[in-house]
C-alpha cells in the first residue's frame, strides 16, 4: 500500500492507496475518527475496510486529516476536515478518470465528514456510516439525501444512542429514491473489538457487493 501525499486545502496530506488493475474500477475514499481523540487513517475499522475495499476490485485511499500523522494543517472543527474529504476524492478522481462508481465509508466523525461530503459531491453512488455519531451533530442536512447506502451501528454504543441513528435511519427512508441498509452489532459499543470488525467488514462487503451486482445487472438489461 503505497504511501502518498496530495495538496489539501490547508497543506499536504498523507494517505494510503491502492490502484486497482481494472482501468474502469469503482473507487472508494474511507475517512476516519475524531483527529482529537486519538482517530487515524490506522484505526482498525479504516484498516480492515481498506483491506476489504482492495479485495473486492475497488481503487481505495485512506488519509489523516489536516494536523494527523504527516498531514499538515490544524484540526479545524469538521468545517476545514469536509475540505479535506474532498481534495481525497479529488485526488481519487484524478487518478482514476474512468472510476465505475464512487464511494465513501466514514467511522464516527468520518461518518459525519462522509455525509457531508454526499451532499457537496452529487456524483458519489454509495456510502457506508459506522457509528455516525446523530447525537452529537445535526444531520439535517441530508434533505435530501443524495443516494442510498449503508447505515451500521453498535447496539450498545455508549456515546451515540442506538435510538439517535434509528431515528436518523427513518427519516432518511422516508426520501423518495432512497433506501438505507440499516445493520446493528449486538453488544458493541462506539469502540468495536477485532471480531466486532470483521462482521462490520462482513457486513460492509455484502452490501457493497450486492449494489454493485444490481448496477451490473441493471447494464445488462439496457
Amino acid at each position: 500500500m503505497p504511501e502518498v501525499m496530495f495538496a489539501g486545502p490547508d497543506g499536504r496530506l498523507e494517505g494510503r492507496y491502492h490502484h486497482a488493475k481494472r482501468p474502469n474500477a469503482p473507487v472508494a475514499l474511507l475517512l476516519h475518527p475524531h483527529p482529537l481523540h486519538g482517530g487515524t487513517m490506522n484505526n482498525r475499522v479504516v484498516h480492515s475496510l481498506y483491506g476489504r475495499f482492495e479485495a473486492m476490485g475497488f481503487s481505495v485511499l485512506r488519509f489523516n486529516f489536516r494536523g494527523v500523522g504527516k498531514s499538515q494543517g490544524r484540526y479545524d472543527g469538521g468545517i476545514g476536515e469536509i475540505g479535506d474529504a474532498a481534495a481525497a476524492l479529488d485526488f481519487l478522481q484524478m487518478v482514476n478518470p474512468n472510476a465505475s462508481m464512487l464511494w465513501v465509508a466514514g467511522y464516527s466523525f468520518g461518518a459525519y465528514v462522509g455525509m457531508q461530503l454526499l451532499m457537496r459531491r452529487p456524483e458519489m453512488g454509495g456510502f457506508v456510516s459506522i457509528s455516525a455519531p446523530a447525537s452529537h451533530y445535526d444531520f439535517g442536512f441530508l434533505a435530501p439525501c443524495p443516494c442510498s447506502g449503508m447505515i451500521v451501528h453498535g447496539e450498545t454504543d455508549e456515546l451515540v444512542p442506538v435510538s439517535s441513528v434509528g431515528k436518523l435511519v427513518d427519516k432518511l427512508n422516508t426520501q423518495k429514491g432512497v433506501t438505507i441498509d440499516y445493520r446493528t452489532i449486538p453488544e458493541a459499543g462506539h469502540v468495536f473489538t477485532p471480531d466486532q470488525v470483521n462482521v462490520l467488514a462482513d457486513m460492509t462487503e455484502d452490501h457493497v457487493l450486492s449494489v454493485l451486482n444490481r448496477s451490473r445487472m441493471a447494464l445488462a438489461a439496457d
